[in-house]
C-alpha cells in the first residue's frame, strides 16, 4: 500500500512539474512579443535577405504567428537566428569573433567593423541560447508528464495487487501454513 501512495504522490508531482514548465515557457515567450515574418516574406526568399530559402521548410510553418511555444522557439533559434548568425559571422562563434576584434588597433576602420560585427552577433547568440533553453525546459516538463503517467499506471497495478493480497489474506484460514 505504501508503494501505491508513493507512486500517486510522485505522479501528482510530475503532473505539477509538467504543467509548471509548460505554462512558464508559454508565459515567458508571450512576454517577448516575438512574431515570425508574414507569409508574404517567404514568397521572396533569397540568400542574404531576412528570409533565405533554407528557412522556408521550417520557419514558414509559423509565418505571421507569435512565438509562444517551445517548437516555435526551437524553429526560430535553429532555423532563423542561427542562419543569420552564420551569415553575419561567417560561421565563427561569438567568442572567436570577439577575440578577432581585439587584434586590429583601436580606432582603426578594421577594429570598428569587427566590433560592430561582435555587437550584432552577441544579442543574436544570446537570444538563440535563451530560446533553446526555453525549448529544453519545456522538454523536461514533457519528461515529467511521461513519468507522471508511468507512476499512475504503476500505482494502479500496485493497487490491484494490494487488493488481491488483502482478499487472499481474508480467505486464508489463520491456521494455514504458508
Amino acid at each position: 500500500m505504501g508503494i501505491t501512495v508513493f507512486l500517486i504522490v510522485a505522479g501528482s508531482l510530475g503532473l505539477w512539474a509538467s504543467s509548471f514548465a509548460d505554462s512558464n515557457v508559454h508565459d515567458q515567450l508571450v512576454q517577448q512579443q516575438i512574431t515570425f515574418p508574414p507569409a508574404a516574406a517567404f514568397q521572396h526568399a533569397k540568400a542574404g535577405s531576412e528570409i533565405t530559402p533554407d528557412m522556408i521548410p521550417v520557419v514558414s510553418q509559423s509565418a505571421g504567428q507569435e512565438l509562444t511555444t517551445s517548437k516555435r522557439a526551437e524553429a526560430s533559434a535553429d532555423h532563423f537566428i542561427a542562419v543569420h548568425l552564420q551569415e553575419i559571422g561567417g560561421g565563427r562563434s561569438y567568442a572567436l569573433l570577439s577575440s578577432e576584434a581585439m587584434a586590429p588597433p583601436k580606432g582603426s576602420p578594421e577594429y570598428t567593423a569587427a566590433e560592430a560585427k561582435v555587437q550584432t552577433v552577441f544579442p543574436g547568440t544570446t537570444l538563440r541560447g535563451l530560446l533553446l533553453e526555453a525549448d529544453a525546459y519545456w522538454q523536461m516538463g514533457q519528461l515529467a508528464l511521461y513519468a507522471a503517467i508511468a507512476c499512475f499506471v504503476l500505482a494502479a497495478i500496485m493497487l490491484v495487487f494490494t487488493i488481491i493480497g488483502f482478499v487472499h489474506w481474508r480467505r486464508t484460514p489463520e491456521d494455514a501454513q504458508i
